[in-house]
């Protein structure tokens, strides 16, 4: 049966005498150890106390600042942008259902505003720092583009940069169809594989996958066509795209 010594017992022999006298000497020494550590911080926070304090305060002051410019600047800001948003993008859904006149007097009141509202090319850039001045410059790149104002149309929608899953693609695509329309196609090959790559999945990389091998035969670069469309075959066999691949292919391997 395991024994154990009750504390302030006296040692009865010499064994136990040592065993108290060596325990007591490892104590003092963790004891002066831990005195010395202590002793040790105390001087150096005397030391250099003034500038610990005054990182501390730093950092206090940017995390105050920055929870300040969030809550009193950043969230009214945007949602002033959102308001400001909601009349031209009105302006905006109503142009790509109109056409002729109708439609490019949309487009350029969606740019422009109207009804004491900003257009998207004054929420561009006065809120930019917001999600909608961010929106702004995809719409305002989508309207210029529409009235046949493309490098306009490059402008913003280069400005654009949200990570959404089908908004940037098509932004990028839509820059490839500016280059297009400004006899660039090199220039709108280049963002129209951008565009494909960019984000996968069934809607965009089918879409500009397609754009890119038209304008690769364009050019005349077959190789290239027909990579961008045995990629639609094998990759997007369901998608719209895929049935005009076959035809295209024709096309491509021609070359």
């Amino acid at each position: 049966m395991a024994s154990y010594k009750k504390r302030g017992n006296k040692p009865n022999n010499k064994a136990e005498r040592e065993e108290k006298i060596e325990s007591e000497s490892t104590t003092a020494e963790v004891f002066s150890t831990l005195d010395e550590g202590a002793s040790s911080t105390e001087q150096f926070l005397s030391k250099y106390q003034k500038p610990i304090f005054g990182v501390i305060i730093a950092i206090a002051v940017v995390i105050l600042a920055f929870l300040g410019y969030q809550k009193f600047i950043q969230e009214p800001n945007e949602v002033e942008a959102a308001n400001e948003m909601n009349q031209a993008q009105q302006f905006f859904d109503s142009a790509i259902e109109a056409s002729g006149a109708q439609q490019d007097s949309l487009f350029t009141r969606s740019l422009q505003g109207g009804n004491g509202k900003f257009g998207f090319e004054d929420i561009a850039s006065s809120y930019s720092g917001t999600k909608a001045g961010q929106l702004a410059n995809y719409y305002a790149g989508i309207s210029h583009l529409n009235l046949g104002n493309y490098q306009e149309a490059i402008d913003y929608l280069d400005k654009f940069n949200v990570d959404d899953e089908i908004l940037m693609p098509l932004a990028k695509g839509s820059i490839g169809d500016a280059f297009l329309q400004l006899d660039q196609p090199k220039e709108a090959l280049d963002y129209f594989e951008n565009a494909a790559n960019l984000k996968k999945n069934e809607f965009t990389t089918p879409k500009f996958l397609l754009k890119a091998a038209i304008t690769a035969i364009s050019i005349g670069d077959g190789e290239t066509a027909q990579k961008h469309l045995n990629r639609i075959k094998d990759e997007f066999p369901n998608s719209a795209e895929a049935k005009d691949a076959d035809v295209y292919l024709g096309q491509a391997e021609v070359l």
